[in-house]
Parts: C-alpha cells; structure tokens; sequence
C-alpha cells in the first residue's frame, strides 16, 4: 500500500482533535472528506485504523500509520519552508516529558524554543516510566523517558540522572518523630497519580507498605505546594527542593535515602533540522541541571 498524505493527515488530525468533526475543521474541509480519505486509507490497509469512541482513537494497526503521518507531515513542514518564505509555515514537534523535568530542567528547553522561528512545541506531559509509550503510539517525536530501550525506528540517548529526596515541613517531621527517625508506617503521604511509584520505593526500602492517608495531588506545581502546606511528605526533584531547604519550609527526613532516575531521550531517526535542534536543546539543558550517573550535576 501507498498511503497518500492527504490521509495520513487525516489520520493525524482524528487521532489529535479526537473527533471526524473536530478533524475538519483542522485542516479546513468537510467531515465528509476527512471520513472518506480515512475509509480510503483503512480500505488500502486492509483493516480498521480508527476507533470510532470518544474521542477517536487509532488501533494498533492506525498507530503504525500514526507514526508514518508524523514523519511525513515534520519532512513536508520542513521542506517547504526551506523553498522560500511561507511566513504561515509552521513545524509542530510534538514531545512527551514528565511532569517534574518540565517544572525544572526542562524550562531552559522552553526558553530555547521561544527564539525558534514558526517551531511550536505540543507538550504531552507523562511519567518518565510510560512515556516510551507514546512513541510507539505514534503521538509523539521524542520523550524524555527512563527507558533505556529504544522504541524500534528511535535513537536512545542518555541525558542525566534526576535526584529525588523525600521531605516534609519541619512541623510534619516533627509530629510523627519517633526517636531518631519518622513514624514511616503512619505520616501522611503525597503522591502524584496512580503511576507514582516513588514515594512506595522510599516505604519499601523500609519494610513499610502504603500507610493510612496517601493524598493524590496530580500536577507538578501544586503537588509540591501540597508538601509545602504540610499535607503529606514526598520525594521531591532536587532543583525543586534545595530552595525550600535553604529557606526552612521543608526539611529532609531522616536516612541517608535518596532515589536517582535516570533520565534518556529517545527520538525519531529522521534527518530533521527542527528536531536536531530540539535534541541539542535537551542536551544543553540536561547538562546544566542532572547529574551525571553516580555523581554530581553533570
């Protein structure tokens, strides 16, 4: 089969706006067109590409085509724009980060980007743990993630390591003091959603399971803001931390206990100027603001 790439952008755009409506509107023509061009590429392919759900979902055979519309689209966007001025011309890299380096290191990529000429980020925020997933899904480029496996048609990179260290306020850490250590079993804990395994690493090196009041605050900002309000103690990323440790708003718990997560970046082996300069970015930033493995910042 051949796809044509009036479908793959169909493709693209169902599966982004999650609906054959919202999908027109995108790319300026009728809800009957982008049905048929989809119907028309599912018929080249032998078998459903769409789920037709709200929203739109691609199956797994749509998720090899997803991943071949992105590619497609970047290369034409970047094409072009380098055959003269075409100011409405924009290149669209979509990248996955988790929640905690895009509130630290990775803000120095974002100010970065603002100098990039008609390039616009689309952030998909997700656990360093899943976020490989989206590029086998096709949804993105590129992810900052902790497997150092790479996704078939990706490149592996590593960028540093990220510290965590569980705190709480001084009057939480005082509250559950017993002796020379916490009341592990019973303090009150904060984590970010369901994929947060972090803070019961902490509790398992201890022999401690999930204690009684486990709190779920699921945004980077605002989950730190939790631990500083005293709701619960976490493990927080360390450039976020070592402010509010110099000032006294939180302290760090007794144990020498710290958990480094070693962050690599994965992305697309396609020859692209937009993306290369991405990657270096993420680079530059990670070698500022990680560690390097076992050591200090890198």
């Amino acid at each position: 089969m051949t796809p044509q790439p009036a479908q793959l952008a169909a493709l693209a755009a169902v599966t982004d706006h999650g609906t054959f409506e919202a999908a027109a509107r995108h790319l300026h023509v009728t809800p009957s067109a982008v049905s048929q061009r989809i119907r028309a590429l599912e018929s080249a392919a032998g078998q459903v590409l769409v789920r037709r759900t709200t929203p739109c979902r691609p199956t797994d055979a749509g998720r090899t085509l997803l991943r071949l519309a992105r590619q497609t689209q970047l290369l034409y966007d970047e094409a072009a724009r380098s055959l003269g001025p075409a100011p409405e011309q924009v290149v669209t890299l979509p990248v996955a980060v988790n929640a905690d380096s895009l509130a630290t290191w990775f803000r120095d990529v974002l100010a970065d980007a603002a100098r990039w000429d008609r390039t616009a980020l689309r952030l998909h925020v997700e656990d360093q743990a899943w976020s490989a997933d989206l590029l086998r899904g096709g949804d993105v480029l590129a992810a900052v993630t902790s497997d150092p496996t790479p996704v078939q048609g990706c490149a592996v990179e590593p960028l540093g390591v990220l510290r965590y260290l569980p705190a709480a306020t001084p009057a939480l850490a005082e509250r559950w003091r017993r002796g020379r250590s916490v009341d592990w079993a019973r303090m009150p804990v904060v984590v970010f959603n369901d994929k947060d395994e972090l803070q019961y690493d902490v509790l398992r090196d201890r022999g401690v399971d999930r204690p009684p009041v486990v709190h779920q605050v699921p945004t980077s900002h605002d989950f730190h803001e939790a631990v500083r309000r005293g709701l619960g103690w976490a493990v927080l990323p360390e450039p976020q931390l070592l402010p509010d440790l110099a000032a006294g708003r939180l302290v760090r718990l007794p144990g020498r206990t710290h958990l480094d997560v070693a962050l690599h970046w994965q992305r697309w082996r396609i020859d692209s100027p937009a993306l290369g300069r991405l990657t270096d970015a993420v680079h530059g930033a990670a070698r500022q603001h990680l560690r390097s493995a076992g050591g200090p910042r890198s």
